[in-house]
């Protein structure tokens, strides 16, 4: 599983802690990330994250660019809505690339288990 983990800010420490809840899984996958995110859970968890540039500087672009080729599985972009974002088109650029090539999604907690636990535990969901 190609798995591409992307957290605005203020998001960046609940998706450590769901990076720690399913670590097993992750441990199991091929896993890129923007900059700070990657370096937190390679950081914090041990975990193996091929750090992309950060969001703002491109990041969310790179991960659009591999998903349209086919090298992202799933996408779990942990977005935080009530913070302005200097590269709001980016993001909306990589959401768009999901569902134009069909690629899952999680944009926040709730639906990144929902995903992760899908794959954990097949028939949990």
């Amino acid at each position: 599983m190609k798995l591409a983990l992307i957290a605005h800010d203020g998001k960046k420490t609940a998706m450590v802690a769901l990076a720690a809840e399913f670590l097993p899984l992750l441990q199991r996958c091929q896993l890129m990330a923007t900059g700070t995110t990657g370096g937190r859970l390679q950081r914090e968890l041990g975990l193996q994250v091929e750090c992309l540039l950060s969001g703002p500087l491109g990041g969310d672009l790179q991960i659009g660019a591999r998903l349209a080729v086919g090298e992202v599985d799933a996408v779990i972009f942990l977005r935080d809505p009530m913070t302005p974002q200097p590269h709001e088109p980016d993001i909306n650029a990589l959401v768009r690339a999901c569902d134009v090539h069909d690629v899952p999604c999680a944009t926040n907690v709730s639906g990144a288990r929902l995903m992760l636990r899908a794959w954990s535990e097949p028939g949990a969901v």
